[in-house]
């Protein structure tokens, strides 16, 4: 072969191996992710800006079973709706181990919601604490259901309390009830309580009850659990949870024993919620429930203003915008 020849087949050669590392080169883009990062942008003060990772949103007491690596640990299958039951549970730690050791919150260790999943049959209730961490006291549901129980408490050496929830059949012929219209007023054994402010969500919303008896002022309202009253507030459909203590102590010198009872109480969201005040008079403890909505538009009086005719857009040169 000539020497012209071979530098010609050397060349096409060479020209044939550019082609194929350009190709290669568009496949993989300028450079692979490793070799070639994309850059970062650019933050105030030229340093490098880190994208912020997303904060979760706290979840509502009640909704979990464990949380924080405490669990809830039902020791009973059901609960019985035709005479009443000993329901026992424990409360497990982060070792694993039933916890033994609590701090008070309103003269009790332990604050025991059961309900029902449509709102109705509330009780609350004080369980008793064994020496091997077991909890244990008789209840009886009161209709064929699904009941939701929530433990309110707060384990020793723990900076607050915690609201962990499992749910516990009640067998029999069960017959949902529907939630309850939203009203300002709620009557229970000759006692009027009227409800006074609104639920905002996301915001603390002072709320006003009121107790009559007879139609008459209760100005002689009795300590119960520390306060003179207790408000649980459960959101319809997955029965998220507060616990809403009130302003004020008995016996502090500027709490008077009613009529009125002040809370603020935080929604988490928009949406129907039940509300269960607890109250004690005469020596009895009676419960008073409402529905509230929060994140309705206020009523009003006035007409509806007229709505302007919409701003013509800017035009951007063709039909279609952006």
């Amino acid at each position: 072969m000539n020497t012209p020849l071979k530098l010609s087949l050397y060349g096409l050669g060479l020209a044939a191996v550019f082609a194929a590392s350009l190709g290669a080169g568009h496949l993989a883009g300028p450079g692979s992710a490793a070799d070639n990062p994309p850059p970062a942008s650019p933050a105030h003060g030229g340093h490098t800006a880190t994208p912020a990772a997303p904060q979760a949103a706290e979840v509502p007491g009640g909704l979990q079973i464990a949380q924080d690596g405490y669990r809830l640990q039902p020791l009973t299958a059901a609960l019985s709706a035709q005479s009443p039951a000993t329901l026992r549970f424990s409360v497990l730690g982060p070792d694993g181990k039933a916890v033994t050791g609590y701090t008070p919150t309103h003269d009790k260790d332990l604050h025991l919601i059961v309900v029902r999943r449509d709102l109705t049959g509330f009780q609350h209730v004080h369980p008793t604490l064994g020496p091997d961490g077991v909890w244990q006291i008789d209840v009886k549901a009161p209709a064929a259901g699904q009941y939701r129980l929530f433990a309110d408490f707060q384990p020793a050496g723990r900076n607050g309390p915690l609201t962990l929830g499992v749910d516990l059949p009640a067998a029999g012929d069960y017959q949902p009830q529907p939630l309850p219209a939203a009203a300002r007023t709620a009557t229970i054994d000759g006692y009027t309580v009227t409800l006074d402010g609104d639920l905002v969500p996301g915001t603390s919303s002072k709320l006003t009850l009121t107790v009559a008896k007879d139609g008459v002022p209760a100005t002689d309202l009795q300590p119960y659990l520390a306060a003179y009253g207790h408000l649980v507030a459960l959101r319809d459909g997955d029965l998220a949870y507060l616990h809403v203590h009130p302003d004020g102590t008995p016996g502090d010198g500027r709490t008077a024993p009613g009529p009125h009872i002040v809370f603020h109480a935080e929604v988490p969201s928009a949406g129907a919620y039940r509300l269960f005040l607890d109250f004690q008079h005469a020596g009895v403890v009676r419960t008073a429930a409402f529905t509230a909505l929060a994140g309705q538009p206020a009523a009003s009086d006035s007409p509806a203003p007229v709505p302007s005719a919409p701003a013509p857009r800017p035009s951007h040169g063709h039909e279609g915008g952006h």
